[in-house]
């Protein structure tokens, strides 16, 4: 009984994990897609960030780059509404996480 409970267990925790991993994709239809161009002004205009690159993984848009204090960033955008999914800051020696709490890219 118990080894049944504990298989169970385990396979709703891998469908779950599952679940979760694929909810990461983006799903726009291609037509709806903005140009890279423009997410890449407009991360320029309201953040201030050099952008790097952009490449189209998993569906979505993944920008790298760095941010005004030369931080390293990756972020992940909807290519249709451009509306920021994820973001991943990597801080220097002397970056400080209060730079982005309570911004705009927080709320």
């Amino acid at each position: 009984m118990k080894s049944g409970f504990i298989a169970s267990a385990t396979l709703l925790s891998l469908l779950l994990s599952a679940y979760a991993l694929a909810d990461d994709d983006c799903s726009d239809p291609v037509s709806d897609w903005q140009p890279r161009e423009t997410l890449r002004q407009q991360v320029e205009r309201q953040y201030g960030w050099s952008v790097q690159r952009i490449k189209v993984d998993d569906g979505c848009y993944e920008l790298k780059g760095l941010d005004r204090k030369g931080n390293a960033i990756e972020a992940s955008y909807s290519p249709a509404s451009l509306r920021l999914r994820t973001l991943e800051i990597h801080f220097r020696d002397d970056g400080d996480a209060r730079d982005y709490l309570g911004s705009p890219l927080t709320e």
